[in-house]
């Protein structure tokens, strides 16, 4: 009898919060991570994005309520992967950053040399597969990080602001390898605080304020028909507090 492949989808929070020092950086969110279309974490700044990111992925521990992937507790990954916003590039090559990211995936030995190739084609990066990957460009490694990332084959993958430091036409190829991904079934969950960005990628919408979810709906809904004070301020380019 085959076993079915390991899943973490879906993502319950249930009443999740974080404390840190004191001071509530994520406040009884409940909110459920499914299949589907790019689900977009937005919000001001230290409204908890990247908090909430990172609870999903299991690198931190909420201090309240409790969180579950795929009906499981333990938070170690079986197909997720993170990219953060400012990646750190291992001292080798381009190539060799993702045949890296392939062997902690456990990818046999004499598949790597073919499957990093295949990735690098995926994120456009082919043809500077030999460069030290701390010499390429701030979108380029970016793209690098997409693609070790990818090497883990994951179902769900967690980007905090991929693009918040990259100039248009970086975060053009990055949003295009994005929705790529998304296309190929992938569920992306992403922060993000570009409403331009919300537009071209977002099916759903997800507004963090002071650590509190205040609304989950679908993009384009919650662009036209914000439901709170505080996502029409923001929606306004208001400052939200």
């Amino acid at each position: 009898m085959m076993r079915a492949p390991a899943s973490d989808l879906p993502v319950v929070l249930e009443n999740v919060s974080l404390q840190a020092g004191g001071t509530a950086i994520l406040d009884r969110i409940s909110f459920t991570i499914a299949a589907g279309t790019p689900t977009m974490i937005i919000g001001p700044n230290g409204s908890g994005k990247t908090s909430l990111l990172r609870v999903c992925m299991g690198l931190v521990e909420p201090t309240g309520g409790h969180i579950t992937w795929c009906g499981r507790t333990d938070p170690t990954p079986t197909r997720r992967a993170f990219v953060f916003q400012r990646p750190v590039m291992l001292r080798r090559t381009a190539a060799a950053n993702v045949t890296y990211a392939l062997a902690q995936a456990g990818v046999p030995l004499s598949q790597r040399t073919k499957r990093a190739a295949m990735l690098l084609e995926r994120v456009g990066l082919a043809d500077l597969a030999n460069r030290p990957a701390r010499l390429l460009s701030g979108g380029e490694q970016q793209r690098l990080a997409l693609a070790r990332a990818l090497a883990r084959d994951p179902e769900l993958l967690l980007l905090d602001e991929p693009t918040a430091n990259l100039d248009p036409a970086a975060t053009r190829a990055v949003e295009e390898i994005v929705l790529g991904a998304a296309q190929s079934g992938i569920k992306i969950v992403m922060a993000s605080h570009d409403l331009g960005q919300v537009h071209r990628v977002a099916g759903e919408v997800a507004f963090l304020a002071r650590g509190k979810l205040c609304e989950h709906a679908n993009a384009a809904d919650f662009l036209d028909h914000p439901s709170t004070p505080e996502a029409r301020a923001f929606l306004r380019g208001d400052l939200v507090i």
